[in-house]
């Protein structure tokens, strides 16, 4: 896409799944991506496939280091144009008995991971062409049950994306909010053989798996047209 041409592109979460796939259909298209990540040899794996990307090993939960890597990466692009907020978890928990600090992680993850996140980039991105997309789920607005502390963190996500969006209104900038339903990737996988997911649906899923691609594209195409809803 002659839009993706030259345009930085900074992905958290980019060690795998995801995040790693759009970085590397994002180079592909003539982006310039940045990574950050928590497993340092599969970033520097997704790096080399971009094009010897740069990265660092990020714990989006620690605001610290998250304001710093964004900074270095952002200094080695030259700019940013775009920031992908996608780093997450999903854990599978009973509110009544659940096991005490899984919530907790969620929020520390998905939901404070993407805020520090969208803090540190935003200045950035604030321009005419700039673009944030927090990845969001399906699972915001769908609540079942095993899900509650992910479906309420990716809805907090939602009105994070969604306030962003009127505060960078007069930059020009324009914010996007990912819904995923259920994508071919590891999360996915390890929620949905455990064997309360088993039990939850029947031996199958709830909507079907769709393969990685169909997330992929909807993200690529998200972020050339900038688009307020992206959805897989």
């Amino acid at each position: 896409s002659p839009s993706l041409m030259g345009k930085r592109v900074l992905i958290t979460g980019a060690a795998r799944g995801i995040g790693a796939a759009v970085a590397q259909r994002l180079h592909q298209e003539g982006a310039l991506v940045a990574l950050l990540g928590l497993e340092p040899e599969l970033l520097a794996e997704t790096a080399d496939k971009c094009g010897s990307a740069p990265w660092r090993e990020c714990d989006v939960r620690d605001p610290a280091q998250v304001d710093q890597a964004i900074a270095e990466l952002v200094e080695e692009l030259g700019r940013l144009d775009v920031v992908v907020a996608n780093a997450g978890i999903a854990k599978q928990l009973p509110i009544i008995g659940g096991q005490a600090g899984v919530f907790e992680a969620h929020v520390d993850v998905n939901l404070l991971g993407v805020f520090y996140t969208l803090r540190a980039a935003g200045p950035h991105i604030a321009h005419p062409g700039g673009y944030a997309l927090a990845v969001s789920s399906a699972a915001a607005a769908i609540h079942l049950p095993l899900l509650g502390a992910y479906s309420a963190s990716k809805a907090a996500v939602e009105a994070l994306g969604n306030t962003l969006r009127q505060e960078l209104k007069p930059t020009g900038a324009k914010v996007g909010v990912a819904y995923f339903a259920e994508i071919d990737t590891d999360m996915t996988s390890r929620g949905f053989g455990s064997e309360a997911g088993q039990l939850l649906t029947g031996g199958g899923t709830l909507s079907g798996i769709a393969p990685l691609e169909s997330a992929v594209k909807a993200v690529v195409t998200g972020i050339a047209k900038r688009r307020r809803r992206v959805v897989a």
